[in-house]
């Protein structure tokens, strides 16, 4: 999955709060997005990029006592704080490895592969849908998501969230991923030779809550890269940040995730 140092958004524990911020404001989208793609118990599940680990945890509860979930990560700090977790909760088949999908695996374990905001920071995901493959059996099911940063928008207009946009997708660019990649996923999974692609676009907006906090926590998560791209500095990042959470805090302002493109298709 690469160099950490090659990610955008800040990992580790740090990484991890935020994580858990997004899993919670994603729960009823990837959520609805399951049952649609139709996971049926004693799957084993494959969560790519698993980050805190609360994905993973759900594609167990589908896949029941008879399944299990596998979550991977190249992040050993998240990996270890999901163990955690995922230990306390008392939840017995998941487990979570360090995994490089660019290394074939020996066997073709797994009935479902999927990644969410994995595909966006990668060179060349192409590449790694097609290694996707290498971990699925016959008939197995990957299922995507990721942004379309271009779908991005808040209400009333705010020029802290428009040097934010214009400095998130300047580094994301930087480090050689794409910020739009949603609207590319369809086509991806069909010249993977994937059967029966389906697609669906969710964006989670709110007046209130987590979902607003997004655009500063993730502005805080950048602002290492953007630094070291020399896209603004530490006095502006600071500014950037402040106004964001006080836009975040006024009920009248809508706020939320990028437009998010989900797709999901059969190994024939």
């Amino acid at each position: 999955m690469g160099d950490l140092n090659h990610y955008v958004i800040r990992g580790g524990a740090k990484g991890h709060e935020r994580l858990k911020v997004l899993s919670r404001v994603m729960h009823a989208t990837s959520s609805a997005l399951f049952d649609r793609a139709r996971i049926v118990p004693g799957a084993r599940c494959l969560d790519i990029g698993c980050g805190s680990g609360d994905i993973t945890r759900e594609l167990a509860r589908r896949a029941g006592p008879k399944g299990a979930a596998v979550g991977a990560d190249i992040d050993e700090t998240k990996l270890q704080l999901a163990r955690d977790e995922t230990e306390k909760l008392g939840i017995t088949n998941v487990e979570f490895r360090s995994i490089d999908i660019r290394e074939r695996p020996e066997t073709q374990e797994f009935d479902v592969v999927y990644a969410r905001f994995l595909l966006t920071h990668l060179s060349d995901p192409v590449a790694a849908v097609d290694c996707f493959l290498e971990f699925l059996k016959p008939d197995g099911l990957v299922i995507v998501e990721d942004i379309d940063f271009s779908g991005c928008f808040v209400h009333p207009p705010s020029k802290a969230f428009d040097r934010y946009h214009e400095i998130y997708c300047s580094a994301v660019r930087k480090r050689g991923g794409d910020p739009n990649i949603g609207p590319r996923l369809p086509l991806m999974l069909n010249n993977a030779g994937l059967q029966n692609v389906e697609v669906m676009v969710v964006q989670p907006m709110g007046l209130e809550g987590e979902v607003k906090l997004l655009g500063p926590l993730t502005m805080e998560a950048i602002v290492d890269a953007a630094i070291a791209e020399q896209l603004t500095t530490n006095e502006e990042a600071t500014e950037i940040i402040a106004a964001l959470y006080e836009y975040a805090t006024d009920s009248s302002t809508l706020a939320g995730t990028p437009r998010i493109v989900q797709s999901w298709g059969r190994k024939s």
